[in-house]
């Protein structure tokens, strides 16, 4: 019998596998998912935490256990809510793995996470032994903000879908590592989620020089982390670990020296001390917002404390 892997383990799959199969999506409907009880002794799925986290389609056959966590999906499951992975297991994709999650996690967690899937890099789990110094690990995109709309719409009156879809309009494709992805949260996320409100800049932009240029820097391009075309506007996150020493330093002068003076860009940057001090980054946020010919606040609500849950969602554990 085919064993449907959901929500938390089903993340956990994607968090270490970091690919997707090569055969795509497989159409299971919905008189696929299991009536009768999970048995887990010849899953075969060793090295995840527990509870298995499952789907099945009778909620009078649920039978949760310390090693077994179900839960009841009664309606159709479209194409592209599961993926064969081999050994009688379908995984949840990427896409209905946002949607269920969106049941598990706080809004701005949900957000966070939808950057994570639509990004290429994957946080690493529970268990890893080998995660590089950085902290995550780089991979393609699991997905993107279209495939994931367009999944939310095959998906209407699911449970988790209004958390998921507001959260869908606050996420962005391409971010290079998590702390990227928590700058962008900041700046993007409107008054009211404790963000400053700032319009959506494009990740990762490839930046390409002229021919003359190049001649001088020797690059045929650079990448912004985050870049407003319409103002010629990029912030750069500079982390602790690859942005310190001598060559490093040199690489990133040159680099905004090339981004500054041939690409006539404006830079600003922002380092984890700002990142983690409340009034750094809003000092960071008001010179970006002032390249972008946006006035931060005033505003009518109780900005700072609702800022300060963000702040608290965002960085206490990172």
């Amino acid at each position: 019998m085919k064993q449907f892997i959901s929500h938390q383990s089903a993340l956990e799959y994607w968090r270490k596998r970091r690919e997707l199969p090569e055969n795509s999506y497989d159409r299971r409907c919905r008189d696929t998912l299991p009536d009768g009880p999970f048995i887990i002794e010849p899953l075969g799925f060793a090295g995840f935490a527990l509870p298995i986290h499952i789907l099945i389609g009778n909620p009078n056959a649920r039978r949760d256990s310390k090693k077994v966590k179900q839960h009841v999906f009664s309606g159709e499951t479209p194409v592209g809510c599961f993926m064969n992975t081999g050994n009688g297991l379908m995984m949840s994709s990427p896409e209905f793995c946002f949607l269920q999650m969106a049941d598990q996690l706080t809004l701005v967690m949900l957000i966070e996470l939808g950057y994570e899937l639509c990004g290429v890099y994957s946080l690493p789990i529970a268990d890893d032994s080998d995660v590089p110094d950085r902290g995550f690990y780089n991979r393609k995109p699991l997905t993107c903000t279209s495939k994931l709309r367009v999944f939310l719409d095959s998906m209407p009156g699911c449970k988790g879908f209004k958390k998921a879809a507001r959260a869908l309009r606050y996420i962005l494709d391409g971010s290079a590592s998590p702390m990227e992805t928590k700058l962008a949260i900041f700046l993007t996320l409107p008054y009211m989620l404790g963000g400053f409100g700032l319009r959506f800049p494009e990740l990762n932009k490839r930046i390409v020089l002229s021919k003359t240029a190049r001649k001088y820097f020797s690059k045929n391009y650079y990448v912004c982390d985050l870049f407003w075309p319409d103002e010629n506007v990029a912030v750069e996150y500079d982390s602790d670990q690859h942005h310190t020493g001598s060559d490093r330093i040199a690489s990133d002068s040159i680099r905004r020296n090339a981004l500054s003076s041939a690409a006539g860009i404006r830079i600003v940057s922002v380092t984890k001390q700002q990142l983690y001090s409340r009034v750094e980054l809003e000092r960071a946020a008001r010179t970006i917002a002032g390249h972008l010919n946006k006035r931060l606040f005033p505003v009518k609500i109780n900005f700072y404390a609702i800022h300060q849950e963000l702040r608290k969602q965002l960085l206490d554990n990172s």
